[in-house]
């Protein structure tokens, strides 16, 4: 399954492709809205992920054009809040707006929800669940069980815990966890991780003192053991 993803900030476009590639999507991307209308008809993405200020054509000119010809789901980034500039998003065709700074993992969950609505079949489509032993996400309701009862994680706490089952067995410092989780939010301090790894502990673990799925790597970071 493929994704368009259109912003002119590289470093953005990078952290966005490496999360989406990371699920299994083919990615593609582009740095304006000459490019976004010339991929749509060249590369035939499922979904584009499209931002509104762009250099040689805005996102709202690129997003009016595509619907000249195409009915593929999009979902508009903005640095702007104002709900003004959301509707003329949705005006211009959008399907989904998230404003900036936003969490990767939550445009994820958008990104799965757009697919559906438009016909995916589950198949083509990443799971809607994610179970690792006595643990389960519902990563559309953004839930999180042990043993099948549910568990009360905060927004970032979930975050963290379905990165982590994700990408299994694989090792990542603090320093990687706020840059993947916390990339597009205000620099968080690096204590903020261990904190989460804590609470994760108490709330998923039989026995958080001695935990069997998250886990500590000494002297490198943390990791999710399947």
């Amino acid at each position: 399954m493929r994704i368009l993803v259109v912003d002119d900030e590289a470093l953005l476009v990078k952290g966005i492709r490496f999360n989406l590639q990371n699920e299994g999507y083919d990615v593609v991307t582009g740095s304006d809205g000459l490019e976004a209308v010339q991929a749509v008809q060249e590369q035939q993405p499922d979904l584009v992920v499209l931002d509104v200020m762009m250099p040689n054509m805005d996102g709202l000119t690129a997003c009016a054009k595509i619907r000249e010809f195409s009915d593929i789901p999009i979902i508009m980034l903005t640095a702007k809040t104002d709900d003004m500039d959301k509707l003329m998003g949705f005006d211009h065709g959008a399907d989904d707006y998230l404003t900036k700074p936003f969490n990767i993992l939550e445009l994820k969950a958008r990104i799965r929800a757009l697919l559906r609505r438009a016909g995916t079949t589950e198949k083509q489509a990443p799971s809607s669940t994610l179970t690792i032993g006595t643990i389960t996400l519902d990563l559309d309701a953004r839930n999180a069980y042990r043993n099948g009862v549910l568990a009360d994680l905060t927004a970032k706490e979930f975050d963290v815990i379905e990165f982590l089952m994700r990408n299994p067995n694989r090792v990542y410092s603090r320093e990687a966890l706020l840059d993947t989780i916390w990339a597009y939010e205000y620099r968080s301090d690096i204590r903020t991780v261990d904190v989460h790894i804590r609470r994760l502990r108490e709330k998923l673990e039989e026995n958080p003192a001695e935990p069997k799925y998250i886990l500590t790597k000494w002297g490198v970071g943390y990791y999710f053991r399947k």
